[in-house]
């Protein structure tokens, strides 16, 4: 079939299998074209594997060092009728270019947050590698099913206190600035998003692999966090994300603190506003990340995610930084994004912003390219008039 971009709202309800399987080769090529990064984890074990950030940390190790890598993701599959979504098509091509070029790379699809998806990836752990090295946990999810409980908590992007926030945002698809204004969240809110986005089932996950005596003396693991400047502060860092992002601290100190016998380390990257699914149904934040890859990519310090999460790799996880200071959790790559002069103009820019000078003062067209790829549109290379076969089975993915 012919696969066209259908947007609604912030979401591409269609998604082009060849445009994923170009994303993965161009991500490839980028980490091949960086070099070798010395000291890397052997066997690493990435939940949320599928899109952003996740996809990324399985990239990097997998093709800067060889690594082994397992990937847990939650995607729907697709069918001889249906097509599947950006992830699942992401970690199809991922495996199969991986495979073919010689390395071990497994993928694991269904509820992360969930008894038997923790069961089927310690199995698999143990069955093939015996111990694991690096856990990256990565999930993005709007809700969450306790797995003691049942109880479902959902997540929301809403500011604390007593005060309705509005702002200026963008309705990205229309490319048109709008007024948006957020209710503060009500407590059960706040407690429902940190039950989702925060550090409870990473500390989980944790236990459940030292438990079962899968994690290897040194072990490392590291999850993902923003922080960003004032502009957002009030539906992210002070808002709901923002207190559950403070509990995902709390659990890197506690992960830290509970496996010293094994000299494992917990982190939390610190990293830069990009597009992703996540990002884009936040209000306020499309309109910030227009006009921050405007101003960055002028300066010549635009990084993406792979450019990111390689510099990560790097200069951190697998570099001598780790060992210089035991209490500080945090590792920032959001340095580039927070540099003063950025921010500084970021903030100018922000205040005189109009439908007018739209154009002229943010990269509107870089924002809806970056986020139409992350679908498998816009790549080059790719002829989007051309039949294409939705359907990739992968008859050896663990669900």
């Amino acid at each position: 079939m012919i696969i066209k971009p259908k947007v609604r709202d912030f979401i591409c309800v269609t998604t082009h299998p060849s445009g994923c399987e170009t994303h993965i080769r161009e991500e490839i090529e980028y980490v091949k074209n960086s070099g070798k990064i010395q000291n890397g984890p052997k066997n690493v074990l990435v939940i949320g594997a599928s899109t952003g950030y996740g996809l990324s940390s399985r990239i990097v190790p997998t093709y800067a060092w060889d690594a082994n890598t397992i990937g847990v993701f939650y995607e729907r599959p697709s069918t001889e009728t249906r097509g599947g979504t950006a992830g699942w098509y992401n970690s199809y091509f991922f495996k199969k270019i991986a495979t073919e070029n010689g390395r071990y790379a497994k993928n694991i699809n269904g509820d992360a947050f969930s008894k038997d998806i923790k069961k089927k990836t310690a199995d698999l752990i143990e069955k093939d590698w015996g111990k694991v090295d690096l856990i990256v946990y990565s999930l993005a999810s709007p809700r969450r099913t306790d797995p003691e409980t049942g109880e479902i908590y959902s997540s929301v992007i809403k500011p604390v206190g007593s005060t309705t926030f509005t702002s200026k945002s963008i309705l990205t698809d229309k490319g048109k600035i709008v007024e948006a204004t957020i209710e503060p969240a009500t407590d059960e809110q706040v407690r429902g998003t940190i039950k989702v986005m925060g550090g409870e089932d990473w500390q989980l996950w944790i236990d459940y692999l030292k438990e079962r005596g899968l994690l290897s003396e040194g072990f490392r693991t590291v999850a993902y966090s923003y922080v960003g400047p004032e502009q957002t502060w009030p539906v992210y860092k002070d808002g709901t994300i923002g207190k559950a992002k403070e509990h995902l601290d709390e659990t890197a100190r506690q992960i830290t603190a509970q496996n010293e016998a094994l000299n494992g380390r917990a982190f939390v990257s610190v990293n830069k506003a990009v597009v992703t699914q996540a990002s884009s149904a936040i209000p306020v934040v499309p309109l910030y990340i227009a006009i921050l890859f405007k101003v960055m990519k002028r300066k010549g310090v635009h990084e993406n995610i792979i450019q990111q999460i390689y510099r990560l790799y790097k200069d951190h996880l697998c570099g001598k930084q780790l060992a210089e200071n035991l209490e500080d959790i945090r590792i920032r790559i959001d340095d580039l994004e927070l540099e003063e002069s950025v921010q500084e103009e970021v903030a100018e820019i922000w205040e005189k912003i109009d439908q007018e000078n739209l154009d002229e003062l943010a990269d509107l067209k870089g924002y809806q390219k970056d986020f139409l790829q992350l679908f498998g549109f816009e790549y080059e290379g790719v002829d989007y008039e051309v039949d294409v076969e939705p359907h990739c089975d992968d008859p050896e993915v663990i669900q």
